[in-house]
């Protein structure tokens, strides 16, 4: 398929820029991908559409606080600094995106916090994303952490909004996060609440948790009309052997799996047996999904309401057919449906 054949208006306004109240009271839009039909239903509803035995399959990842302003040497220049992952713990260094990148060369150092209590050294800038730092800290690694953090800030996406409060820091994060490593939500999983799990307990629905570190290759654009040429960021993913066997025991016994977000669907679909099992893992993924493609896993997805020409609204239409999903976005423009990561969701069942 094309580029071009996943584009469509949306009006800045509808990218939401705050989440609901209430987690699990945003709305839902449920598609039947063998009918096309559409309903209109709240979050909290989505347990109506599974029963016993059923598995829920969630990504634990944790957002950590990646967005770093700072100041160039000499020239004071104002920089941002975009963590994307530690790539040695010893030596503090990180990979990073850079912005302004015109500016920043290697052997420059870049100061943060208001006293410049933090350093930072450009040691290579030869990276596919962008460059690596040396963070220059003495002090024990317990520490540095902590300086890094408390100087970073929740890595909303300026498309989502510009301006980050410090209710983002809980907002943009699942009830389940556990495991630190992703620069952006899971987004579909933030709408389940504590009350949603213990009616899922009711229902006798299982849950399992995968780990998949999202990064920002989901939300780079894509610049090539032929999708099969596009090539996808690598993303860190872990599949116990105890998740792997809760998944493929589920799906032995005829239960549905509901994969959690692209990001999940994603990790569930890259190492598959020929007996369509699950191999448990830890290891790197850059598996992109576009229609038209066969699925080995889940049952069904739900999913946030994604930005036009974004591999995320191209694995969702891979799963609920081209024609199905475009026509419920179209559906969702219609009937004012917030889209985003901070929007609303779309169940195809």
């Amino acid at each position: 398929m094309k580029l071009s054949q996943f584009y469509f208006d949306l009006p800045k306004e509808r990218i939401a820029q705050d989440p609901v109240k209430w987690r699990d009271e945003c709305r839902l839009m449920v598609l039947n991908r063998k009918t096309g039909e559409i309903e209109h239903r709240l979050f909290k509803d989505i347990i109506d559409y599974f029963g016993k035995g059923d598995t829920f399959v969630f990504n634990d990842t944790r957002v950590f606080p990646a967005r770093l302003y700072g100041k160039k040497e000499k020239t004071g220049a104002d920089i941002m600094v975009f963590l994307l992952r530690e790539l040695n713990k010893e030596q503090r260094l990180w990979d990073v995106v850079v912005d302004p990148a015109r500016k920043i060369r290697i052997g420059n150092k870049l100061y943060f916090g208001e006293d410049d209590s933090l350093v930072a050294e450009v040691i290579d800038n030869t990276t596919s994303r962008g460059r690596t730092l040396r963070f220059l800290f003495d002090g024990p690694y317990e520490e540095f952490k902590q300086a890094l953090y408390a100087l970073g800030e929740t890595p909303i996406l300026p498309f989502v909004k510009t301006e980050v409060t410090p209710e983002d820091k809980e907002n943009y994060q699942t009830i389940y996060a556990s495991k630190e490593g992703a620069v952006a939500a899971p987004a579909a999983g933030t709408h389940f609440s504590r009350e949603l799990f213990n009616r899922m307990i009711l229902k006798d629905i299982e849950k399992t948790f995968i780990t998949v570190h999202m990064g920002i290759g989901h939300f780079r654009k894509v610049d090539v009309e032929d999708l099969s040429k596009h090539r996808m960021d690598a993303e860190r993913m872990i599949i116990t052997p105890e998740a792997a066997a809760q998944i493929n025991a589920a799906k032995h016994a005829g239960h549905k799996i509901l994969a959690v977000g692209v990001t999940t669907i994603r990790a569930l679909e890259t190492y598959v047996t020929t007996n369509n099992e699950v191999m448990p893992n830890d290891t790197w993924t850059n598996k992109f999904i576009f229609p038209p493609y066969e699925f080995s896993i889940p049952d069904a997805i739900v999913s946030n309401f994604h930005m036009p020409e974004s591999t995320m609204l191209m694995t969702v239409a891979a799963f609920g057919g081209y024609e199905n999903v475009m026509k419920a976005y179209q559906t969702a423009l219609e009937q004012s449906y917030r889209f985003g990561p901070y929007g609303d969701a779309l169940l195809i069942i």
